[in-house]
Formats: C-alpha cells, sequence, structure tokens
C-alpha cells in the first residue's frame, strides 16, 4: 500500500459557519497525519466566493483508488456535518503527494 495525499477541490454554494467548518475538521481529521503535516499541508482551505479544497491522506494501492476514496470521505463528512450534495459540489480529486517505499 502506498499513502497518497489527495487534494478535493470543491465549492461551497451555501454559508460556512465556524460550527459547521469545526465539525467538518473533526470528521476529516484521522485523514491529516504525519505525511500532509510534515509538509505543512492544511486539512481544509477556505477561499473567498466559498471555493475550498481539502488534503487528507489516503492508504491505496494506485492514484486511482487513492482518489475514488478521497472523494468518497470528504462526501461522507459534508453530508454528515450537515451539508447537502448540492450545497457543497466537488471538483475532480489530485495528487499532491505520495509516500511510498518503492
Amino acid at each position: 500500500m502506498t499513502t497518497f495525499v489527495i487534494t478535493v477541490p470543491g465549492t461551497f454554494v451555501t454559508d460556512v459557519t465556524d460550527a459547521s467548518r469545526a465539525a467538518l475538521e473533526r470528521r476529516l481529521a484521522t485523514q491529516h497525519t504525519d505525511l500532509s503535516e510534515s509538509e505543512g499541508l492544511d486539512l481544509l482551505t477556505l477561499n473567498d466566493g466559498g471555493t475550498f479544497s481539502v488534503r487528507l491522506e489516503v492508504e491505496a494501492t494506485d492514484r486511482y483508488e487513492a482518489e475514488l476514496g478521497a472523494v468518497g470521505l470528504v462526501s461522507t463528512a459534508l453530508r454528515e456535518t450537515g451539508f447537502a450534495e448540492e450545497d457543497a459540489l466537488l471538483g475532480a480529486p489530485a495528487v499532491t503527494g505520495i509516500d511510498s517505499d518503492l
């Protein structure tokens, strides 16, 4: 298995409160560990205009599985923190880091 840091971009089309942001970060915190933290990557970045990016780590056999896993984790975390699918539109994920013994 390889550890991938995946960035999932998106756009909130609804207001994001400090409480909902904190809840989302708590839901995703277990996927933000040594690799992404040592690189100085923020778990969740909110920009003006409602755009955001989530950076998290996923263990997977390849890039495709890592990206699918990351989108699934972000989608679940958004839903569990009260954002409907149409409230937070997700973009295409991208690999932004790899940690492998190869």
